[in-house]
C-alpha cells in the first residue's frame, strides 16, 4: 500500500480536507484547521515601548507582596546592604584621602570630630557601630552555615535573634566607648 507522503499527494489532500465548508461541517476538522495569525509592522520605538511594558507587570522576586517577611531573608538583605553601606564609606574615605590629603589625614578628622557637639559624636558612632556590629555578627552566622550548624529552622531562627541581641549590645558598647 502506498501512502499519501510516498505519492506527494499530502499536501493536496490536506488542502482539500481543511477547506472551510468542509471544515465548517466537522468538528473534528475544525480542530486541525490552521488558524491564520496576523502581524503588524512596528517601529523600533513602539516595539521597546511594548517590551518595557511587559517588563513592568512582570513580578519581582521573591514577589514581596505575597510572601511573609521572615527573619531568614530580611537579615541576608540587611547583610547585603550594612556590607555595601560599609565598602562604600571605606573607599569613599581612601579616595578622599588619595585626592586631598592634607584634608583628609587622621590630625584633621580628629580635630572636627572633636568640635561636633556631644549628641551628633553619639548619633555617628550609632550610625556607624550599628552596620559594623550587625554585619560581622551576621558574617559570623553566615559562616557556621558555611560550616553545617544552625541548619534546622529552629536553630536559624535562634542565631538570627543571637545577632540581633549581640548587635543591640555591640551597638551600644562601641557607641558608649
Amino acid at each position: 500500500m502506498l501512502s499519501a507522503r510516498a505519492v506527494g499527494l499530502g499536501p493536496a489532500l490536506r488542502q482539500t480536507a481543511l477547506r472551510p465548508r468542509f471544515v465548517a461541517r466537522s468538528p473534528a476538522l475544525r480542530a486541525l484547521a490552521k488558524r491564520s495569525i496576523q502581524t503588524e509592522s512596528l517601529t523600533p520605538s513602539a516595539e521597546q515601548q511594548i517590551l518595557n511594558q511587559q517588563r513592568l507587570r512582570r513580578p519581582s522576586s521573591p514577589h514581596f507582596t505575597i510572601y511573609q517577611p521572615q527573619l531568614t531573608w530580611l537579615s541576608s538583605i540587611a547583610n547585603r546592604v550594612t556590607g555595601a553601606g560599609l565598602s562604600v564609606l571605606l573607599y569613599g574615605y581612601a579616595l578622599a584621602y588619595l585626592v586631598a590629603p592634607g584634608t583628609f589625614d587622621s590630625t584633621h578628622v580628629i580635630e572636627f570630630v572633636a568640635g561636633l557637639p556631644d549628641a551628633v559624636k553619639y548619633a555617628g558612632k550609632a550610625i556607624l557601630a550599628a552596620p559594623f556590629a550587625f554585619h560581622s555578627w551576621n558574617g559570623l552566622r553566615h559562616l557556621s552555615w558555611d560550616m553545617g550548624k544552625f541548619l534546622t529552622l529552629k536553630s536559624s531562627y535562634a542565631a538570627g535573634y543571637a545577632v540581633l541581641a549581640a548587635t543591640a549590645v555591640s551597638t551600644v558598647a562601641l557607641v558608649l566607648v
